[in-house]
C-alpha cells in the first residue's frame, strides 16, 4: 500500500502538500500541473486501492462551468438553457457547486482554484484557447460538443444512431423519398465542419439504397432557417415533394411546418416529419412534432462521474461517450 511519502517522494513535493491535497484541503492553493502531478502519482501506485484509504479520497471538488452559449443561440433555442438548468441540477444532487464562465480566458485566469471544469457549447472557441486551457486545467468534459477530442473527455447524444433509427422506421412504414433538413455544423479555427446528423444522413441512406434523399442545409439551428429551407424544399421539390423528412432540431421543425402551412402542405398526411431534441415546443406546434429525446439529465449526470474520474486518475485516455435516444410519438409521424 502506497504511503503519504511514498507518493511524496516520487511526486517531489512534501508529505505536507501531498497529504493535504488529497485530503481535499480546501486551505491549500496549488498549480493545476502539481495537482495533476500528485494525483498521477498516487493513482500509479495503487493509493486508492485500500479500503481504508478510499475513505480518504477527495469528493467533494471545486468546478467550474464553461458555458459559451451566445445570447441569441439561447433565445432561439431552449435546448442550451434546459442543458444548463440539468447540468447545475445534477450537480447539486451530488452536492458539487459549479463557478459560472463565459469567457475561456476568465477560466484560465483563475484556473488554480478548480480541479475541472465543464464545457457546453462552441461560440468563439478556437483551438488555441482549448489548448491553453488544458495547459492550465487539463480535466475538462465536454457536452454535446466537444471540439478538442484530444483533449478533453466529453459526453454527447448518438445523433449517428438517431438519424439511422429515424430512417429505418420511415421506411418499414413504408416512405421512400425521405429528405434531410438541417442546419451548418461547427466553425473551428474559420473552417466549416459539417454537421454528424447530415453525415449520418448521407452514410445510411446510401447504405439502405434510399434513392432519392435530397439534402437542405443552411444557417443557423433556428426557426428562421427552418422557415427558409422550409421554402426552399417547396420550390426545388414542385409537385415531387418527399414522402418524409428527417429534421435535425425542434428549433429548424418550427420554421419548416410554418412554411409548409403557408403552402398548404399537410403534415403527415402529404409528408411526414420526425424531429431530433424533444423540446417543449414540440409539443404545441402543429401538428405535434415526433421527436428523438436527448435525455439532458443523464448526459450532466455522465459529465460529473467521468470528470471526478478524469480528476482522480488524470493520466489514463480521454473517454468518450455517447448516449442513446429515444423517439417521442407524437402526430407528425407514427411509426
Amino acid at each position: 500500500m502506497a504511503t503519504i511519502k511514498e507518493i511524496a517522494a516520487k511526486a517531489g513535493y512534501s508529505p505536507a502538500t501531498v497529504s493535504r491535497l488529497l485530503n481535499n484541503d480546501p486551505n491549500l492553493s496549488t498549480t493545476a500541473e502539481t495537482r495533476q502531478k500528485i494525483m498521477a502519482v498516487a493513482d500509479e501506485l495503487g493509493y486508492w486501492e485500500d479500503h481504508q484509504r478510499r475513505a480518504a479520497r477527495p469528493e467533494h471538488y471545486n468546478l467550474a462551468l464553461l458555458y459559451r452559449i451566445s445570447g441569441e443561440e439561447q433565445l432561439q433555442d431552449e435546448y442550451f438553457a434546459f442543458l444548463r438548468r440539468a447540468i447545475n441540477h445534477e450537480a447539486k444532487l451530488e452536492g458539487i457547486s459549479l463557478q459560472s464562465f463565459q469567457k475561456i480566458d476568465d477560466l484560465i485566469a483563475e484556473a488554480s482554484a478548480f480541479n475541472g471544469f465543464i464545457g457546453v457549447g462552441a461560440d468563439r472557441v478556437t483551438l488555441d484557447k482549448l489548448t491553453a486551457l488544458h495547459e492550465k486545467l487539463p480535466a475538462g468534459v465536454f457536452i454535446d460538443i466537444n471540439l478538442a477530442p484530444r483533449l478533453f473527455d466529453s459526453v454527447k447524444p448518438n445523433l449517428e444512431l438517431t438519424v439511422q433509427d429515424a430512417l429505418q422506421k420511415l421506411v418499414t412504414a413504408g416512405h421512400q423519398r425521405i429528405g434531410f433538413i438541417g442546419g451548418q455544423g461547427l466553425n473551428l479555427n474559420n473552417i466549416q465542419q459539417r454537421d454528424a446528423r447530415e453525415i449520418a444522413f448521407r452514410e445510411f441512406t446510401s447504405l439502405q439504397g434510399i434513392r432519392e434523399a435530397p439534402v437542405f442545409i443552411g444557417g443557423q439551428f433556428n426557426v428562421s432557417t427552418g422557415y427558409q429551407l422550409g421554402k426552399r424544399v417547396l420550390e426545388q421539390s414542385g409537385d415531387h415533394l418527399p414522402d418524409a423528412f428527417i429534421v435535425a432540431s425542434d428549433t429548424l421543425s418550427v420554421g419548416v411546418l410554418q412554411a409548409f402551412n403557408e403552402a398548404g402542405v399537410i403534415v403527415p398526411r402529404d409528408t411526414a416529419v420526425v424531429s431530433i431534441n424533444n423540446s417543449e415546443v414540440a409539443n404545441y406546434v402543429s401538428p405535434p412534432l415526433s421527436s428523438y429525446n436527448i435525455n439532458q439529465e443523464t448526459l450532466s449526470r455522465m459529465a460529473l462521474r467521468l470528470l471526478q474520474d478524469l480528476i482522480k486518475h488524470p493520466g489514463r485516455p480521454h473517454v468518450h461517450l455517447q448516449v442513446n435516444t429515444d423517439l417521442v410519438v407524437r402526430k407528425s409521424f407514427i411509426p
